[in-house]
């Protein structure tokens, strides 16, 4: 929701005499009211209006609510909607039901006007919270795509470890919620870069130990320009700061070891340094694949990457 728009209320119930209450309650209150009597109404009116809650009742003839409220929080797009789901039935099992859907909120019929007016605004307010945090998020993504472009030998960098990270985080049993953050870590990793003058990123020879310093401050750095969306960003904040530590102990920029390290920030580690190495860089080419993997793998026996996420690696690409 823009700022200065009138929030955008979907209602949807297969009783016209329903959706006209709702629609005179909302009306008034300065809202704008769409309305659905189906499920599959409801849905397309969620993608095309951008609506900004939706109230969905439980029973209608072509899809339940439900079904409807499940449909809505898979969908990438929309699944950040407030639902607050609408049932005359007072039985837990249907709550849990429409919890295990993906409802934010309950309200029973008959409805409590002022009760229900209540839960729309706290919603509302919520959903316009996730929307901010979204656009700093596109921010970061759109800053990093920047950094990126600063040095022409890392283009596409960002993306491929972010797509390698995620893939082997579903191939080593990680959540989806762990394999959606590893990703965005992949993307925002060298955010930090930001701070680095070009002349260094870009040097053909040997950094000076100056030089060095101020890329080995990226990390830190990263992480500070991303903190403000920690709730967000999650485990991918963990990613930024620590995809340069050794397990060790020999990384940086905190010098942690074995364990203290998270999965997610050693398997970037090793994808990070195995792109560099594949790709063509401003003091060398880019060396094969197989010779890649026994480097990293060299590194592994060293004590400084970890072995099971090499395994998992050489199995994806055939080494």
């Amino acid at each position: 929701m823009v700022s200065g728009e009138k929030a955008k209320i979907l209602v949807v119930d297969d009783e016209p005499a329903n959706l006209r209450v709702l629609e005179n309650l909302f009306v008034p209150s300065n809202y704008e009211v769409y309305k659905a009597e189906t499920g599959r109404d409801a849905l397309y009116l969620a993608r095309k209006a951008g609506v900004d809650l939706i109230i969905l009742d439980v029973l209608m003839p072509d899809m339940n609510g439900y079904e409807v409220c499940r449909r809505l929080k898979e969908d990438e797009a929309l699944r950040l909607i407030p639902v607050i789901m609408v049932t005359g039935m007072q039985e837990t099992g249907a709550r849990i039901k429409g919890i295990d859907a993906g409802a934010d909120d309950f309200i029973g019929k008959p409805f409590n006007m002022v009760e229900l007016m209540a839960r729309t605004k706290s919603l509302i307010k919520v959903k316009a919270l996730n929307d901010n945090l979204i656009d700093f998020e596109n921010v970061l993504i759109s800053l990093a795509n920047v950094v990126e472009a600063k040095d022409a030998y890392t283009e596409g960098h960002t993306q491929r470890v972010a797509n390698m990270a995620g893939m082997l985080a579903r191939k080593m049993g990680l959540s989806t919620q762990e394999t959606k953050a590893i990703r965005l870590g992949g993307i925002l990793h060298d955010i930090g870069k930001i701070g680095v003058a070009d002349s260094v990123l870009n040097k053909p020879g040997a950094l000076t130990p100056e030089e060095w310093e101020s890329i080995k401050l990226h990390p830190k750095t990263g992480y500070n320009i991303c903190l403000p969306l920690k709730k967000m960003l999650g485990s991918a904040l963990d990613v930024i700061r620590h995809h340069h530590e050794k397990l060790d102990g020999t990384g940086y920029p905190d010098g942690l070891k074995g364990e203290e390290i998270s999965l997610s920030s050693r398997i970037m580690a090793v994808v990070d340094i195995y792109d560099a190495l594949v790709t063509d860089r401003p003091y060398r080419k880019g060396i094969s694949e197989k010779k890649a993997l026994k480097i990293i793998s060299r590194e592994a026996d060293e004590g400084k990457l970890d072995k099971e996420v090499i395994t998992n690696l050489t199995e994806a690409v055939g080494g």
